[in-house]
C-alpha cells in the first residue's frame, strides 16, 4: 500500500497475509489470556500466597530435616510433614478455644437485650432517669423497635458468616496443600531450572535468585519479628483488663500482624470485639492501646525493619506497600514489599550490565550468601 509521496518516489509497505494473521491471532490470544486470569483470579491468588510461604518455610524445614535422628536425617517430607502438623495442632487449638467463646458470649448479649431495654424505660434506674431528663424516649424506641429484629438478623448474619468462614477453611487448607507440595518438590525445580539454564547465564541467574531469596526471606523474618512483639506487647494489657482467653487472643494478634500496615487493624476490630464482652471500659483501653500502637509500628518501626531486612530504603518499603494496597487490597498489602524488593535488585542488576551505575554503587546488590539457597543435593 502508498504510504506517501515525495518528489517521484512512492514508498509501499507490503503486509504479508501471514502477518495480518500472526497478529490477529496474539491479539486474540492476549484476550484469551486475560479472560482466563480473571476468571482463575482465586485460584491465582491462592498459588501465589502459597508460593511466597513456601519460599519462607524452605529454611525452616531445611533446618528440621537436619535435626532429624537415624536413616531420616535429611529427609524432606518428613520434616515438612512434622512442621505442618505442628502448624495444624496449634491452629486447631486456638480455633477450638475462640469459637466457643464468640457463641456463647453473642448469645449472652441476645438474651441480655430485653433487660437493657428495660432499664433504659424504668425511671427508678439511673439509666432510666437520665432518658426521662434528657428526653431521649424516642431513641429508646427505636432502639426497642431495632432491637426486635436483632436475634433474626443475627441469625441470619450467622448463616452468612458460616458460609463465609467455611469458604475461607477451604482457602486456608487449599494454600496449606499447595505449601506442602512446594516444599516438597521445591529441590526438584531447582535442578530442573539449573539444567535448562545456558551454562554462559547459569552463574548469574543463580546469582539473582539468590539475592530474591534473600529478600523474601528477609521480609518474612522481620514481619515474624514485629508480629511476635505486638502480640507479646498486648499481652499485659489484657491480662490487666481481664479480657477473656488472653493467651488465644495473643495468637490472633499474631497473625494478624504477619500482614504489613493493615493487619493491627483487623487484630484491633477482633480484640475490641472480644473486650466488649468483659466490659466498656476493657474495650475502649485495648482499642486505645491499639491505635497508639499502630501509629508507631507502621510509621516508625516497621518501615526500618523491613528496610533492614530487605535492604530498601523506609521510603521505599511505604510507597512499596500503599501502592501494594491501592492495586490489590490486602493481597497486594502482603506482597508488595518482596515484590518491591525484587524488582529492585532487577533493576540494578539491569544498570550494572548497562554500564549505567558503577560497581561501588550497585554494592548493595551483594546481599546473598552461598548458603542461603539451598542445595538441592543436600535436601
Amino acid at each position: 500500500m502508498k504510504l506517501f509521496k515525495r518528489n517521484t518516489d512512492v514508498l509501499e509497505v507490503t503486509i504479508s497475509n501471514r502477518t495480518i494473521i500472526r497478529v490477529v491471532g496474539l491479539v486474540v490470544t492476549a484476550f484469551i489470556l486475560l479472560l482466563a486470569v480473571r476468571q482463575a483470579a482465586h485460584a491465582l491468588t491462592l498459588i501465589v500466597i502459597a508460593f511466597f510461604l513456601a519460599l519462607a518455610l524452605n529454611a525452616p524445614v531445611h533446618r528440621v530435616a537436619n535435626l532429624i535422628p537415624g536413616k531420616r536425617k535429611g529427609n524432606r517430607t518428613l520434616a515438612t510433614t512434622l512442621s505442618f502438623l505442628v502448624v495444624v495442632l496449634f491452629l486447631g487449638t486456638v480455633i477450638a478455644s475462640l469459637v466457643p467463646l464468640l457463641v456463647k458470649q453473642t448469645s449472652s448479649l441476645v438474651d441480655a437485650l430485653p433487660g437493657l431495654i428495660s432499664d433504659l424505660r424504668d425511671t427508678d434506674t439511673s439509666v432510666g432517669r437520665f432518658v426521662e431528663k434528657y428526653q431521649l424516649e424516642s431513641q429508646v424506641d427505636n432502639i426497642s423497635e431495632q432491637a426486635a429484629t436483632f436475634g433474626t438478623n443475627v441469625a441470619n448474619g450467622a448463616i452468612s458468616t458460616v458460609g463465609k468462614v467455611g469458604g475461607g477453611i477451604v482457602s486456608t487448607l487449599t494454600v496449606l496443600v499447595i505449601t506442602f507440595m512446594m516444599l516438597i518438590e521445591g529441590p526438584k525445580w531447582i535442578s530442573v531450572a539449573r539444567r535448562l539454564t545456558p551454562d554462559d547465564k547459569e552463574a548469574h541467574l543463580e546469582s539473582l535468585a539468590r539475592s530474591m531469596y534473600k529478600v523474601i526471606k528477609g521480609y518474612v523474618n522481620g514481619q515474624v519479628i514485629l508480629a511476635f512483639f505486638a502480640a507479646v506487647l498486648i499481652l499485659p494489657v489484657f491480662i490487666i483488663m481481664n479480657v477473656s482467653y488472653p493467651f488465644a487472643l495473643v495468637f490472633v494478634v499474631f497473625i494478624c500482624g504477619l500482614i504489613p500496615m493493615v493487619g493491627h487493624s483487623i487484630g484491633a476490630m477482633i480484640s475490641t470485639l472480644v473486650a466488649l464482652f468483659t466490659s466498656p471500659l476493657a474495650a475502649i483501653v485495648v482499642l486505645g492501646y491499639y491505635i497508639l500502637y499502630q501509629q508507631i509500628e507502621n510509621y516508625a518501626v516497621q518501615p526500618k525493619v523491613q528496610s533492614n531486612s530487605t535492604n530498601m530504603s523506609p521510603l521505599l518499603v511505604f510507597v512499596s506497600v500503599v501502592i501494594g494496597v491501592n492495586f490489590s487490597g490486602l493481597l497486594g498489602g502482603l506482597l508488595a514489599i518482596p515484590v518491591a524488593g525484587c524488582l529492585r535488585i532487577v533493576l540494578l542488576d539491569y544498570l550494572f550490565r548497562k554500564n549505567l551505575l558503577s560497581k561501588k554503587e550497585s554494592i548493595d546488590l551483594e546481599i546473598v550468601k552461598e548458603t542461603d539457597l539451598p542445595d538441592p543435593k543436600e535436601i
